[in-house]
């Protein structure tokens, strides 16, 4: 599919993995709308790539209805939503910090997500076409992923995050709107400073390129599964298997007896 005239939202495109999924969807030609809390950021990376800067926040359900409405209007209707802001866990252990500080992290990894979807179905339902990308992470099942394994707040968000994805994904089937949860790895970013250079670094390419690729509908088969930019990096690969993947139930988070 191509790309060209094609309408994507990136939220949280100021910096890291945001602002290259941002890049490289616009050097494939689709119009991008930017987001995120630091104007400056946010304005420079649309500068960079001829798109549309708007500040505020996810959580936020006015900022989020003025992004679309917005981006709608000076880009036209959007193809591609990618919830990509998130943010960190409050030091643990959380009996010991603020309860507000605990619950932000999901109004932000959850909430914010969940209001960008919200705003942008109606007309990806009614067009009988778009796709979302929900940034979420291997933290949501792994019990001690780095930089999170003494964070209560952060895999839980993602872990609800992912299971959204799913559930949102067959609500929206029949409508021709695919949706996916994408793990980006741990990328070098001002999140992941504090962690050692012996970390297992994914490379930071590895997101961009996996989200170009179902922007593409090159994996619209797996619709609402789990997918990792590095680990599932061969899209037409796993594709191939979607119908085993089905079948057996993989790339979802499972219990399992």
């Amino acid at each position: 599919m191509r790309l060209e005239d094609q309408v994507g939202l990136v939220t949280g495109g100021g910096s890291g993995i945001g602002a290259s999924v941002a890049r490289a969807l616009a050097s494939a030609g689709m119009r991008v709308a930017v987001t995120g809390r630091r104007r400056e950021p946010v304005e420079a990376v649309a500068a960079q790539i001829g798109g549309l800067a708007m500040v505020g926040d996810v959580s936020h359900r006015d900022d989020v209805e003025r992004w679309i409405a917005e981006t709608e209007r000076c880009l036209g209707p959007i193809d591609l939503l990618v919830n990509n802001a998130a943010v960190l866990g409050a030091p643990e252990p959380f009996w010991e910090h603020d309860a507000d500080e605990w619950w932000h992290v999901f109004e932000v990894n959850l909430l914010g997500p969940y209001l960008c979807c919200r705003a942008v179905l109606p007309s990806m339902v009614a067009r009988r076409r778009g796709r979302i990308v929900n940034m979420t992470s291997g933290a949501a099942y792994i019990p001690t992923l780095p930089p999170n394994a003494r964070d209560t707040s952060y895999p839980t968000s993602k872990a609800a995050l992912t299971r959204f994805t799913e559930l949102l994904a067959a609500q929206v089937a029949e409508y021709g709107v695919f949706a996916f949860a994408v793990a980006p790895g741990i990328i070098r970013s001002e999140l992941t400073a504090s962690l050692p250079d012996t970390t297992p670094w994914t490379p930071a390419d590895a997101p961009p390129r996996l989200i170009l690729g179902l922007a593409e509908g090159k994996a619209d088969a797996l619709s609402g599964r789990y997918l990792h930019a590095e680990h599932d990096a061969d899209l037409e690969l796993i594709a191939a298997r979607a119908d085993d993947i089905r079948k057996r139930d993989l790339n979802a988070l499972r219990l399992r007896r």
